[in-house]
């Protein structure tokens, strides 16, 4: 079985290529769905989650890419020699950083320089690939594809914080263990996936 689960804000769209009986009401056709419909009535709270299926699984990510303009990005769950975990703070979440790619740029150097930009955090060294998370996001009235590569980061860096007030980040700090726990308790869903 091939899944992937794509976030708008908290709620859940997966794409599969097997049908549960159980959610048979949830589920629509991958390749049929009108993408802004399903939105839609995710938003108004006419559905908690859709399904979306396809027979094949390795036709799930490229047909969803015909769905909406896709935005590439990449980003860092960094921590330092104490193990402590740098969080942003933006829009009421707390976040990691993370940024899209520019034209050109190789997606870990994305990463580097996200993490850096938004955080004025130096010597990151990316360690290992974690994951990609999707989700859609609302840029000038239309609706958007955001795939976000992630990676463990560590940094031996004990400078200060900067947190980039034109991306509207109001805070960076390190957190320990029980604080990122806590963190993660006002965070976004496909952060919480990183954990």
């Amino acid at each position: 079985m091939q899944m992937y689960k794509v976030f708008i804000n908290e709620k859940l769209i997966i794409l599969s290529n097997e049908i549960n009986k159980h959610e048979i009401s949830d589920t629509f056709l991958l390749k049929d769905v009108d993408f802004e419909w399903i939105i839609g009535k995710i938003a108004a709270g006419k559905l908690d989650k859709a399904i979306l299926y396809h027979d094949n699984g390795d036709e799930l990510l490229p047909l969803l890419y015909t769905k909406l303009p896709l935005v590439e990005a990449a980003g860092g769950l960094v921590k330092n020699t104490n193990d402590d975990v740098l969080f942003i703070f933006r829009n009421g979440k707390w976040d990691l950083p993370k940024g899209k790619t520019e034209k050109g740029e190789d997606i870990k150097e994305t990463a580097i320089r996200e993490v850096e930009e938004e955080t004025g955090v130096k010597g990151l060294v990316i360690t290992d690939f974690i994951t990609k998370t999707y989700h859609v996001f609302k840029r000038n009235g239309e609706y958007r594809l955001k795939l976000t590569h992630w990676y463990y980061m560590r940094t031996a860096y004990e400078g200060e914080l900067f947190p980039q007030l034109e991306e509207d980040i109001l805070e960076v700090v390190w957190k320990n263990e029980a604080e990122t726990t806590a963190a993660l308790q006002n965070s976004y869903e496909n952060i919480k996936l990183l954990f």
